[in-house]
C-alpha cells in the first residue's frame, strides 16, 4: 500500500531535480504505508492524551507485532515522575526543557538523545524550573513501575498506550479508530 501523503520539503512544496526518476518497481504487496506526522511539537492540544495530572503523551507509531511504541511526553508539572523498569531499550531525544534521573548524574536537556540499556530502574525527575518538558520516546517491551523497593505497581506497554489513546479520541469525539493511523 502505498502513502497518500506527500513528501514536504520546509517550504511545503516538493523539491525533485527534474533528473531524478522515482523507483519504478511496485512495493510489496503486504508492506504497509509509512507514517508521517508533521509539526510532532506543536499539535492542537486534542492530538495528546493524558496520562496522569499533568502528564500527556501524543502518539507517532505503535508497532503492535513488534512489541514497541514511540510517541512525545510532555510533561507540564515539576516532581518526581515515575520510577521504573525496562528490560528492553528506551531511546529518547529531549525536544523542549530538561529532566534527570536520581541515579545518574547526567541532565537531559534539549538536544540530548540518551540510550537507556536493559536491566535498568530509574526515578524521572522535572526540576521545578522547568514549565514544560516534551521527550520523543522509543520504548520496546514495556515499563515496569516500581516503588523505591522495586515492588511492582503498574505497566505500560504498546497496547495499554494504544488502549489509552483509543478511549481519549473517542471521548473528544474522534472516534476510537483515529489511532489505527500509527498503528504497524
Amino acid at each position: 500500500m502505498k502513502s497518500t501523503l506527500p513528501t514536504m520539503s520546509t517550504g511545503g512544496q516538493r523539491n525533485t531535480p527534474p533528473d531524478h526518476a522515482p523507483y519504478q518497481r511496485p512495493f510489496p504487496p503486504d508492506a504497509l504505508a509509512e507514517i508521517l506526522v508533521p509539526n510532532i511539537a506543536m499539535g492542537g492540544e486534542a492530538d495528546w492524551v493524558p496520562q496522569s495530572e499533568g502528564v500527556d503523551f501524543r502518539p507517532l507509531c505503535f508497532g503492535v507485532s513488534q512489541g514497541y511504541f514511540v510517541n512525545l511526553l510532555r510533561v507540564r508539572k515539576s516532581g518526581l515522575l515515575s520510577r521504573h523498569y525496562h528490560a528492553n531499550p528506551v531511546h529518547a531525544y529531549v525536544l523542549k526543557g530538561r529532566w534527570f534521573y536520581l541515579e545518574h548524574n547526567w541532565v537531559a536537556e534539549e538536544g540530548t538523545y540518551a540510550m537507556e540499556p536493559p536491566g535498568e530502574t530509574h526515578t524521572l525527575i522535572v526540576p521545578d524550573d522547568v514549565p514544560e518538558m516534551i521527550t520523543l520516546f522509543h520504548v520496546t517491551g514495556a515499563y515496569v513501575y516500581v516503588d523505591p523497593d522495586g515492588t511492582p505497581v503498574g505497566v505500560e506497554d504498546v497496547f495499554t498506550k494504544l488502549a489509552n489513546a483509543r478511549k481519549h479520541y473517542e471521548k473528544i469525539g474522534r472516534g476510537s479508530n483515529y489511532v489505527n493511523r500509527f498503528i504497524r
